[in-house]
């Protein structure tokens, strides 16, 4: 089902270090607004879309969101990139270093990990939407938050695409939404 092009949906090549950002940045891979929470949500619900359309919107923007983690923590590795043990301490991550090295884990920025219970998965076509739809929006505000932070072209360019991919996101569980609500599910 999976067709791996081994390249980014968006090119990554930031080029200077910035730790601080990179410890931001990481909770977009590991954050309960974050892209590996939105991959695992719609993988999870379109078991129980009641369209094959549904099934297939689900699981393409589920296939997508495991690209933007791909992005993410390709950022992240680079914004570390030749970090000493002291600049990592000093930028926040002598946890993260603690625990995995120069691993990159699924945290948010404070250091806490990955849960599941970030999201649901109810069974309910209407439900499980108006809460992709409110993830989406969730995930662009984290994006442009990300972006206020960002002083380096490298890091806010891939930054607003991933959030222009939130908005399309968000408009097409919408039009599913809407479509489902006109149907009666």
């Amino acid at each position: 089902m999976f067709k791996y092009d081994k390249k980014l949906p968006y090119p990554v090549d930031i080029k200077k270090k910035d730790l601080k950002m990179a410890k931001y940045i990481l909770t977009q891979f590991g954050g309960s607004n974050g892209e590996l929470g939105a991959a695992l949500r719609y993988f999870s619900q379109k078991f129980s879309m009641p369209t094959e359309e549904g099934k297939a919107l689900l699981n393409d923007i589920a296939t997508e969101e495991l690209g933007h983690n791909e992005m993410i923590c390709t950022m992240v590795n680079q914004l570390v990139s030749g970090a000493s043990l002291k600049e990592l301490e000093n930028a926040g991550l002598a946890s993260q270093y603690t625990e995995h090295g120069y691993g990159i884990y699924p945290t948010d920025s404070n250091g806490v990990p990955f849960t599941v219970s970030y999201f649901a998965s109810v069974g309910d076509p209407i439900a499980n939407l108006v809460e992709d739809m409110a993830a989406e929006q969730k995930a662009k505000v984290t994006y442009e938050h990300l972006i206020d932070l960002a002083s380096d072209e490298d890091v806010i360019q891939p930054l607003l695409f991933l959030r222009q991919r939130e908005i399309v996101h968000f408009n097409r569980f919408k039009e599913l939404y809407e479509k489902y609500l006109s149907q009666g599910y």
